[in-house]
């Protein structure tokens, strides 16, 4: 089982792009544990740089078709020859660094890439060889650069000069390279078949096939689980310390070997993880009486309000702000109430029955708490205040009644207590003063009479009409 380059893969990695391939003109496929190169020349027509470095590819196929690729990196790889590039015309620059480059005479396809400026080979095998520099730069004579070093026109006559020597040299060199790749291969096969032969031995004594007496251990299995467990760990420490110790060259097949292992424990300790949490035991929300419990697993703060006013019933659950509303779910019982946070639950005895079907949940905008409001079943007439008001009521109206029926009494002001001045007698205070009460209209009587008793006729004048 290989990973390969998937549609998908090339979509996340092309959000530069709003996730569109065909016009893609950079992508970055690196550290993405690919073992084989395949439908980038048909996705990715308009490639100019393409970046697969730190994967597994053990060879160079599928991208003869991108005829605008600059810049190919693929260093960090499993690959052991330099082949079907012939298709990229507009290359300029190669990576080709850590591979397992040891057919020095495949760089012989790159001649076909006339803009091909650069080259790395650092890291391979081939760059060992006697004559290595003078063999590249004497067969590729469109390079500028080999290795970050720029080539010089002396260096390319020298080489040149030296070429039918120097490519006998590499002849020679690679023979004996490819003699040891094919002895390492096998080696590589015969340790990978012992491996899966002891594996198979393990699995059987496990599940019990090597021993008559399996029955026996199934039974006692629960007992010494914990005890088993132990053992686990220090067989896969041996394992693990047995693994990283032994001494193993350094080829395209122990580098898989060592990714694979990996991978397979990280995927067991995945596994552990999941089958932990499934074997998790569940929280005791009621008991088996039927008796509801007070749970409080996130261990949040709340608060609980009995709002007589308005007859209900009010929860305030400090969720966290920044808390996802998709991660809540609230259950509202008659006497008790559930919410589950993330999965783990929050459960609250209510201390009156309320109504499900009527009852509100809501985030608040400010602090993220989540506040519940629940009806409660029974409906409080509040009979004080309407009696008090019906009694004000009859108060006034007994009130009016006797105003109205009860006989008129008239204030007297005594004269001698009034603090402000009369206006009546302003004209003749020293004759009223001593006098009782005051008589308005028989004072003016009099005093019209006084008036008339001082009058004197004159015959000259003429009478007033």
């Amino acid at each position: 089982m290989f990973l390969s380059v998937t549609e998908e893969l090339v979509r996340r990695r092309a959000e530069h792009n709003n996730c569109e391939i065909f016009s893609l003109e950079e992508i970055s496929l690196h550290q993405q544990e690919i073992e084989k190169l395949e439908h980038i020349d048909k996705w990715c027509r308009d490639l100019k740089i393409l970046y697969l470095q730190n994967n597994l590819i053990p060879k160079i196929e599928n991208v003869g078709k991108l005829k605008k690729l600059e810049y190919l990196n693929v260093a960090l790889n499993n690959i052991e020859r330099i082949e079907n590039l012939e298709g990229c015309e507009e290359l300029k620059k190669l990576d080709l660094t850590a591979n397992f480059i040891g057919e020095l005479s495949s760089i012989e396809s790159l001649k076909c890439n006339i803009h091909l400026k650069e080259l790395f080979l650092v890291g391979n095998p081939c760059t060992e060889f006697e004559g290595y520099r003078q063999f590249v730069v004497a067969t590729l004579h469109q390079l500028k650069y080999l290795d970050s070093k720029e080539i010089e026109r002396s260096e390319r006559i020298k080489a040149l000069q030296n070429y039918p020597e120097v490519k006998w040299k590499i002849r020679e060199q690679e023979r004996a390279y490819l003699l040891k790749r094919a002895r390492e291969k096998e080696e590589a096969q015969r340790r990978m078949q012992e491996k899966k032969s002891e594996k198979q031995k393990q699995m059987n004594s496990k599940l019990g096939f090597d021993s008559p007496d399996s029955t026996q251990e199934k039974s006692n299995q629960e007992e010494g689980d914990g005890e088993q467990e132990r053992c686990r760990t220090v067989e896969n420490d041996d394992e693990d310390r047995k693994f990283w110790e032994e001494p193993t060259p350094y080829t395209p097949e122990s580098r898989l070997e060592t990714h694979r292992y990996i991978e397979g424990k990280r995927r067991a300790k995945d596994n552990i993880r999941e089958s932990k949490k499934r074997e998790k035991t569940a929280w005791t929300l009621v008991t088996a009486e039927g008796k509801i419990l007070n749970v409080n697993v996130p261990k949040l703060n709340f608060s609980l309000k009995d709002d007589e006013e308005n007859n209900q019933i009010i929860l305030d659950l400090a969720v966290y702000r920044h808390l996802d509303t998709s991660l809540l779910d609230v259950d509202v019982q008659p006497t008790y109430i559930r919410v589950l946070v993330k999965g783990k639950p929050f459960q609250l005895v209510l201390p009156e029955e309320v109504k499900p079907d009527s009852s509100s949940a809501k985030r608040s905008q400010t602090t993220g708490h989540l506040v519940v409001t629940m009806p409660k079943a029974k409906e409080i007439i509040l009979a004080k205040r309407k009696v008090s008001a019906s009694i004000k009521h009859s108060d006034c109206s007994t009130q009016q009644k006797n105003t109205r029926s009860g006989p008129v009494e008239k204030l007297e002001v005594d004269p001698s207590k009034y603090s402000f001045p009369d206006v009546t007698k302003i004209i003749q205070e020293k004759q009223q003063t001593g006098q009782g009460p005051i008589k308005l209209q028989p004072q003016k009587v009099t005093e019209v009479k006084k008036s008339c008793v001082d009058y004197e006729n004159n015959e000259d004048v003429p009478p007033l009409i």
